[in-house]
């Protein structure tokens, strides 16, 4: 665990699951804070989170723009759910069962899609909603910042 949290640090990541540093442990890391990629980004304490599972979620989805170090250079406009209820296992053993809206709840779907073998590109409805990095700190980063 300490080894995840110690790659999302050095990678400015808000989130990493366990194969993607080739473990077949059910579990990832979500460390949502604010950084270049994700400015907007609400601030949270690193939480391990130990065979996770989506209990419910809201019926509306949401399209935003995702990366991901398993595909490094691209960026994609990804559907999830705003809201999920979810339960885990924390790094003390204790089940936790909270509820995630809006970019906390997209992390856990993109770190719970990586235990099940999903990467982000087999969500993007289109080829047109993929951009590579450069492109993505150019437009979308410059229209959040200048608000435009």
């Amino acid at each position: 665990m300490d080894n995840l949290i110690a790659t999302i640090i050095e990678t400015n990541g808000v989130g990493i699951a366990a194969p993607q540093v080739s473990s077949s442990d059910r579990l990832f890391i979500v460390a949502s804070r604010p950084n270049l990629r994700y400015p907007n980004a609400p601030k949270m304490e690193p939480v391990a989170m130990i065979n996770p599972q989506i209990i419910s979620h809201s019926e509306d989805m949401v399209k935003g723009w995702e990366g991901c170090l398993s595909v490094p250079g691209i960026r994609g406009l990804v559907p999830r759910y705003r809201v999920v209820e979810v339960e885990y296992i924390n790094r003390e053993g204790q089940l936790k069962r909270q509820e995630f809206t809006d970019f906390v709840a997209r992390i856990f779907q993109h770190e719970y899609d990586h235990l099940e073998g999903i990467v982000f590109l087999d969500r993007v409805g289109s080829t047109q909603d993929l951009m590579t990095e450069d492109e993505y700190q150019k437009q979308i980063l410059n229209q959040l910042s200048t608000g435009v």
